[in-house]
């Protein structure tokens, strides 16, 4: 059921077998949506599990072809998916069905769309579950990085980025060496973010501090196309590249898996037991930004949020009002 089936020309990939015998048509209506109007990599690659996962339970279920599936199918496998799963899982798998079946009803694959008379389960977070590190916990971090190997340079600068820009970690391993430029005798960041919008944003002092000592013992700040994160080349050994010489980097950029690897050695070596990833530098920028007098209005913009609901979930200053109210427990 779960069998996938090459089409064509090899360069055109594999599909799902159930689209596969919905014709012609059907399968290169279902590779366009995946390459030319899915343009997010991250975005596409959670669609393209969700949709995958789906299409197989549907012909588990006796769907035959993508005009047999009706919002009964998809009502149930949001129903099982939800009791096995969190909410927000449900309702990111309904919303990738919901846009396949618009682009296949558009694209005359389908008559109508069977998902869009499904209601997801109901999910409403006032905070936010990633940990975030204290302003000390994070200055611990950043201090016990040797800075005397080029990955010890390149893991602060990027751990930095991530804490005093609060960037996305897809925008800051996506970045390129010219993507950190001089403006008015400061650095300056270009971040290139969700939906193409590039945002742009000055560098804190610390993290300017971070960028030129990385940019300049690699031997990177004369490559502007280069990746500003790459990888470590094999065999050279995280403590063999010095910051004397750059020979141990490669030309390919860091994945998001490969900097969640890093941030978790890098904060065992410091001591530090909260179980951290990329999102706690954003929310531990953003939660002491908000701490030391700043505005949410204004930690939206350098985050790039569309709304404050979204920056608010970063914003975990009310743990520590919670922790002070328990502790008036005094027995």
């Amino acid at each position: 059921m779960n069998q996938l089936i090459p089409i064509g020309a090899p360069s055109a990939g594999f599909i799902p077998a159930l689209v596969a015998a919905s014709g012609e048509h059907a399968r290169w209506r279902f590779l366009e949506f995946f390459t030319a109007h899915i343009r997010n990599p991250n975005t596409r690659r959670a669609y393209g599990r969700d949709v995958s996962t789906f299409l197989a339970w549907c012909a588990a279920a006796g769907a035959r072809s993508l005009a047999e599936i009706t919002p009964f199918h998809v009502a149930g496998y949001i129903e099982q998916l939800g009791r096995a799963r969190a909410a927000p899982t449900a309702k990111r798998h309904l919303a990738a069905i919901r846009a396949l079946f618009d682009w296949l009803v558009m694209g005359q694959v389908v008559p109508v769309n069977p998902a869009h008379s499904v209601r997801g389960p109901k999910y409403s977070q006032r905070f936010g579950k990633t940990p975030v590190l204290a302003a000390e916990e994070a200055r611990l971090l950043l201090d016990a990085i040797d800075a005397g190997t080029i990955a010890g340079l390149r893991d602060r600068a990027l751990i930095g980025l991530m804490v005093y820009s609060f960037a996305r970690i897809g925008a800051a391993t996506a970045m390129r060496v010219e993507d950190v430029f001089v403006q008015n005798r400061r650095l300056w960041l270009r971040l290139h973010e969700k939906g193409g919008k590039a945002h742009v944003m000055p560098c804190h002092h610390t993290l300017e501090a971070f960028l030129d000592a990385y940019l300049d013992a690699s031997g990177l700040r004369h490559e502007p196309k280069a990746p500003l994160f790459p990888t470590i080349r094999r065999g050279s050994g995280r403590a063999t590249g010095t910051a004397s010489g750059g020979g141990a980097l490669t030309r390919r950029a860091m994945s998001q898996d490969d900097a969640y690897r890093m941030v978790g050695r890098r904060a065992a070596a410091a001591g530090i037991a909260t179980r951290i990833g990329n999102h706690t530098m954003r929310g531990t920028g953003i939660t002491t930004y908000l701490k030391n007098g700043g505005t949410l209005e204004k930690a939206r913009d350098m985050a790039n949020h569309a709304d404050t609901r979204t920056t608010q979930l970063y914003d975990r200053r009310r743990d520590e009002v919670n922790l002070d109210e328990i502790e008036r427990i005094l027995i």
